[in-house]
């Protein structure tokens, strides 16, 4: 059985944080895709979801992001946060603004497809 992700408009820097996701998706009303910026915190012991639309893809030359702030023991069911909000957006910042690696190199190949 699925479970329903609560959604939300806003989000604290000091919140606890699942994880904030960087990633190119379909834009509603077909305008094409945009880069959201989607921040996982826990509300009242669940997941909630916040998305921030970032703009137009095409404008980003970072690579999509997915940074994790915590875990789910899914034998217990509890979570485990290791991040805030905050936090987790710095890292965001930094390596949307400073890429550490290649990603041709990472791979051992000179050719990927962007």
């Amino acid at each position: 059985m699925n479970k329903l992700l609560c959604g939300t408009q806003y989000v604290l820097k000091d919140e606890p944080c699942m994880g904030v996701y960087e990633m190119n998706l379909q834009s509603p009303g077909s305008r094409g895709f945009h880069r959201y910026q989607i921040i996982y915190v826990m509300r009242d012991d669940k997941p909630t979801e916040m998305r921030r639309d970032m703009g137009l893809a095409k404008k980003f030359t970072a690579n999509q992001l997915r940074i994790p702030g915590g875990a789910k023991d899914e034998t217990t069911g509890k979570f485990y946060i290791e991040h805030t909000v905050g936090e987790l957006i710095d890292i965001a910042d930094y390596m949307r603004t400073n890429p550490h690696f290649d990603k041709r190199e990472l791979a051992g190949v000179n050719q990927i497809k962007e």
